[in-house]
């Protein structure tokens, strides 16, 4: 069975295309997810491998990369990051770019080596779409190296919302155990899924939304509140967040997972 998030996907190009500009300004969470997961590559394997960076926003993590392997190719689903990330890394000569839907690869088959995707794959829609390509663009012996977001973030924003109205004001995330079977079933094997809990603090709500705004981590959910939310609804959502209100400090939970696969010629039962 296809595992599905409700997502706008016309939604998620928009918000990270239109927060290009102010990304690097407030990415610092990114930024360390993003240190963590290279420290844990391969070097050796980086620097024989033709590498797809999926979701290269801005192009921190596809600057690392660049140095330790031969070959590497930086997409993006919003063509401003891509922009953002050529300009930035113009000097670069082993980089190609691409804007292109993760769930639809414009790739050949067996053209990479390596696939790295730091916290993008929770804005894709269908699991089962993206490892299969991965899958398939990947070469017999190829390695897949991703983080993303879990359930349990910004589970206080969550609860703060559901005390306002029924409506999904903040994105869903995959679990772990979902994770592992996609991978499985695309035939990936060597699944190895590790979580670690982040808490970011800040002064007032505002400053949160206002992060979550620059990064583009806009609600995307196909079953959000359509309107502009009003100011008393925005006033109450608020309240309740004082709730967990902590040594003057408003606590945000991510929940991060990171996954390592391999692709394999033959499938990969679920255990």
């Amino acid at each position: 069975m296809s595992v599905e998030l409700a997502i706008d996907k016309r939604a998620v190009r928009n918000s990270f295309g239109a927060a290009a500009d102010s990304y690097d300004g407030v990415a610092a969470l990114q930024r360390q997810v993003g240190e963590m997961l290279h420290a844990n590559i391969d070097r050796p394997m980086l620097q024989r491998s033709r590498v797809l960076d999926v979701g290269c926003g801005t192009g921190f993590l596809t600057g690392k990369l660049s140095a330790d392997c031969q070959q590497l190719l930086a997409l993006d689903i919003a063509l401003p990051m891509v922009g953002k990330t050529r300009a930035g890394l113009i000097d670069q000569t082993n980089i190609d770019y691409l804007c292109a839907d993760a769930e639809a690869l414009p790739l050949s088959t067996n053209s990479v080596d390596c696939i790295v995707s730091n916290l993008s794959l929770q804005w894709c829609q269908d699991l089962e779409s993206v490892f299969n390509e991965f899958r398939r663009v990947l070469s017999a012996q190829g390695q897949l190296r991703f983080s993303t977001f879990g359930p349990n973030t910004l589970k206080e924003l969550k609860t703060a919302w559901a005390k306002v109205d029924g409506y999904a004001h903040v994105n869903d995330f995959y679990q772990g155990e979902q994770l592992k079977r996609s991978l499985a079933q695309a035939g990936f094997k060597n699944i190895r899924v590790k979580t670690e809990m982040s808490v970011s603090n800040y002064s007032t709500v505002s400053d949160l939304m206002r992060e979550l705004k620059g990064i583009g981590a806009h609600n995307v959910n196909q079953g959000r509140f359509r309107s502009l939310t009003g100011k008393t609804r925005m006033q109450k959502m608020i309240r309740n967040y004082e709730d967990f209100r902590y040594q003057s400090l408003i606590p945000a939970t991510f929940e991060i997972i990171f996954v390592e696969a391999e692709a394999g010629t033959e499938g990969t039962a679920y255990p």
